[in-house]
């Protein structure tokens, strides 16, 4: 159902008089990932508080991750303490939808002349477009890559980054043969299962197909095949995603593939070596696809205030689009889902950046990052993330077994109707 209230009218009434507010507006914004975006906000805010000076946009802390939002939001909506605009998942959108808490923009962005001139990317714009209405505007758009230390590699004699997974396994044995006791880290526990998902789509195989999960298919035993082959192969050992990307950085761990999301981190605090991506590998060779990542602007404000409703709106598209979705490119690895900031603030960007143009060209590849279906799907996400888990440790040898164990835990936990 389409949340067109009172509140959203007013909020299109507003919109166009918050440039003449002369009263102080105060709204509440919430977004995850702290070590990744705290960087891009701190070079946001001041451009905005330049053009907008009387609205005050007061943070909150940094969801841990997306699932650590959406479980935020849903306890906020109980106890009615929800922020004005929250950063979601793009996985993580449509519960909120479903339970009426993010509330429709299309009758907002119907009143902005040149919406559709501002660039944002139709296919990105989907991932939060559900039943014909926009409710979120996508902020960080990431693809996985491949992070290399080019030193390290060629130190194994190595020249060239792996096109397969095969192909990595056999770089991890140079590199162990080389006296790295810890040459890659496969960052199977990102969030979302996003990494399993990433398998399943070089396939062109969804994780969800008509509301249930394909997990009892032949591409997602393949899938858990792959995971336990780069595991043993690469004699991988189970880090975090944080002591991955520090370990990297630290020039400790040869390969890493993860979201291009941490590109700008790398580069910040990257030892002495030649830092390099390069394009996610695939079963055979490039894959057939893989999951967008990132994230997408939200509005679920319960004010009634018109003017702190258009204060909202108006923080909420202009970090989504012109120089806020610039410095998201500029700060991270994220690509800014807008093509005015792709083609006008950053068209030399990429040609000077080429870590960050490794997920740019991988775009004809993006595909949904699905949500799992009905109420428990965060709970479908854990189930899968302890399964991966149990590979990552070696307790889980048997992928048929663990497959059908899957399977009926899932099956479980999906809507019976």
């Amino acid at each position: 159902m389409i949340r067109t209230t009172l509140s959203a009218m007013a909020l299109v009434a507003a919109t166009t008089q918050i440039v003449q507010a002369q009263d102080p507006v105060t709204i509440d914004f919430a977004y995850p990932y702290a070590s990744a975006f705290d960087v891009t906000f701190d070079a946001i805010l001041p451009k905005f508080k330049e053009k907008y000076p009387h609205i005050e946009v007061q943070f909150r802390s940094a969801y841990e991750h997306y699932e650590d939002g959406t479980n935020t939001i849903l306890r906020e909506s109980v106890s009615d303490n929800l922020p004005d605009v929250t950063m979601q998942g793009l996985n993580r959108q449509q519960i909120l939808v479903e339970k009426g808490i993010a509330q429709s923009l299309t009758p907002f962005i119907a009143q902005e002349d040149a919406f559709e001139t501002d660039g944002y990317h139709a296919a990105m714009l989907k991932l939060s477009t559900f039943d014909g209405d926009v409710y979120g505007l996508p902020f960080a758009v990431s693809l996985p890559v491949g992070y290399y230390n080019m030193d390290a590699l060629a130190h194994a004699g190595v020249s060239e980054a792996p096109k397969t997974w095969e192909d990595m396994i056999g770089v991890c044995q140079k590199l162990i043969a080389d006296g790295s006791n810890n040459p890659v880290y496969w960052d199977w526990a990102i969030t979302g299962n996003w990494f399993l998902q990433s398998l399943m789509w070089t396939q062109d195989k969804a994780t969800v197909e008509n509301g249930r999960l394909t997990l009892d298919s032949p591409e997602a035993l393949i899938a858990l095949e792959t995971v336990k082959s780069i595991v043993d192969g690469c004699e991988m050992k189970n880090l975090t995603s944080d002591q991955a990307v520090a370990s990297f950085s630290a020039g400790e761990l040869p390969m890493l593939f993860t979201s291009t999301s941490s590109v700008g981190r790398v580069e910040r605090a990257k030892g002495d070596f030649t830092f390099a991506t390069a394009a996610f590998p695939g079963l055979t060779g490039t894959p057939k696809g893989l999951p967008a990542g990132g994230n997408a602007a939200m509005l679920t404000s319960t004010s009634d205030d018109p003017e702190v409703l258009a204060a909202a709106w108006t923080w909420l598209t202009f970090i989504t689009s012109g120089e806020g979705a610039a410095e998201v490119a500029k700060t991270t690895g994220y690509m800014p889902p807008n093509q005015a900031a792709n083609d006008v603030i950053l068209a030399d960007f990429y040609d000077q950046n080429a870590n960050k143009r490794t997920a740019v060209d991988q775009l004809p590849l993006l595909r949904d990052w699905q949500a799992y279906p009905g109420a428990n799907g965060l709970a479908i996400t854990q189930v899968i993330y302890e399964g991966l888990e149990m590979i990552a440790t070696g307790e889980a040898d048997d992928m048929e077994e663990l497959q059908e164990e899957l399977v009926e835990q899932v099956n479980d936990l999906l809507p019976t109707n």
